[in-house]
């Protein structure tokens, strides 16, 4: 069953209880985008018919500044609509909204052929490969954030300088820690709850001001949605609260943001396909890691697709440096946990900047081509992945793009369409920063260069 039945939203909506409904997509930057109707209209009309938005949403930077090298919206196009049609078993309420629903859409061109850049087709396409053989995945993501008792407005007028986290010191598992902010907490924990998540737990994290809220895993359309929500959902919250929260990948020098991605698949009957009959590692999944390993720098820009993201991959952070694989090893890029039907493998490489509906895509579409292929499962780091000489992820976005430009398996997977368009994303972030002069800069040269 959907978190809500549209029967059930007009139900709340004659009642009064629900006046307003969010139409929602997420963007190339994993950011939801949309429109908020009158309930009626949206019930009369937009729930049987959709509605439309600029396509120019999928080919903007950070800033929505339009940008050149997109084929699917530029001047030349006229920049035009593409479709926004509601996937219904997606309704839900938002109550940190009073009186608001939402619903996320899928996005299509006039003539009902689907948006082949957007997140969520993507992974829709790597879904409907392992549908073919008979497989359903499932994930969970793992986001961290960083707490501030600034609102996001005066974090903007101090240049996010100076700012005051919600934690003077390392709070990783402390409950006193986390009681500082339980406000705040509980009600993401909460509210998450009552838009039809299930929330599994909340614990500090290393960093100052650093707390993570875990969900349980689900199928891997599903998961992906309501990451999107619930990353949107606890900013709108915090700024209620008076407080300002980042999902940024790296906020400064100490441990950066990330989202652990997890997964598994099953069957038709839904039975595990990862272990063996006695709850060991089968072949499919030996094949299936052995995917990641050899994918993993090439498709290394869907899971750290920002500058920042990259400022994560240090030795000694709790995020990879090594093209490695270990059971229950933190140190390596990918960690197979559980056993028996919880057997499932852990991506350490996303930061909470990520796209979950790329990152999932990428992790499909690695596996598939181990399946495929056979690959064969190289031995496990049982040691630090650190320093044990693996072949390193990419250091930076110019190295991941470049490496994602020149991969076969990603236009196999993928097609050209989509290799591109996230190539140009790539390249305009990447010119954004090269020509950025930075606080770091001036420090460093003002007086003594």
């Amino acid at each position: 069953m959907p978190p809500l039945t549209l029967d059930a939203l007009r139900a709340h909506v004659e009642s009064g209880e629900v006046h307003t409904v969010v139409l929602a997509f997420t963007d190339m930057q994993g950011r939801l985008q949309g429109k908020r109707f009158a309930a009626r209209f949206f019930l009369d009309e937009v729930a049987r018919h959709g509605s439309e938005g600029c396509a120019y949403l999928l080919a903007v930077d950070v800033d929505l500044n339009t940008v050149d090298g997109y084929r699917m919206a530029s001047w030349d196009t006229g920049y035009g609509d593409f479709a926004m049609l509601p996937d219904l078993s997606t309704l839900r309420r938002v109550p940190w909204q009073p009186g608001t629903a939402l619903a996320t859409a899928d996005l299509a061109w006039h003539d009902g052929t689907p948006v082949a850049a957007s997140p969520r087709q993507i992974l829709r396409r790597q879904l409907d490969r392992l549908a073919e053989r008979g497989w359903r995945a499932y994930t969970g993501t793992e986001l961290e954030f960083l707490v501030f008792r600034d609102t996001y407005e005066d974090a903007w007028r101090r240049g996010y300088r100076d700012l005051t986290p919600a934690n003077q010191y390392n709070v990783d598992y402390s409950l006193l820690g986390t009681a500082r902010i339980e406000p705040l907490l509980a009600r993401i924990r909460n509210e998450m709850g009552g838009a039809g998540m299930t929330v599994e737990s909340a614990k500090g994290e290393c960093n100052l001001g650093q707390h993570e809220v875990a969900f349980r895993y689900d199928e891997a359309l599903t998961t992906c949605d309501q990451h999107s929500v619930y990353k949107t959902g606890a900013k709108e919250i915090a700024a209620q609260e008076g407080c300002a929260l980042t999902f940024m990948a790296k906020y400064d020098e100490r441990e950066g943001n990330s989202c652990h991605v997890h997964l598994s698949l099953r069957d038709e009957d839904g039975a595990p396909v990862f272990a063996d009959p006695d709850g060991a590692m089968g072949d499919t999944m030996r094949h299936f890691l052995a995917g990641q390993l050899a994918a993993l720098r090439e498709l290394t820009l869907l899971y750290a697709p920002n500058i920042n993201s990259y400022k994560r991959f240090r030795p000694g952070s709790f995020a990879p440096t090594a093209v490695a694989w270990g059971r229950d090893n933190r140190t390596c890029a990918l960690r197979v946990v559980g056993h028996g039907p919880s057997l499932r493998l852990e991506n350490r490489l996303p930061g909470g900047d990520v796209n979950p509906y790329l990152a999932v895509a990428g992790m499909v579409a690695a596996g598939l081509h181990g399946v495929e292929r056979k690959l064969e499962l190289p031995e496990p780091c049982t040691g630090n992945a650190y320093t044990a000489g693996h072949e390193r992820v990419p250091a930076t976005l110019r190295e991941a793009a470049g490496l994602w430009e020149g991969s076969a398996l990603a236009r196999e997977a993928f097609g050209e369409e989509v290799v591109a368009h996230y190539l140009t994303a790539a390249r305009v972030e990447q010119d954004a920063h090269d020509t950025a002069v930075t606080d770091w800069e001036r420090y460093r040269s003002f007086e003594r260069m």
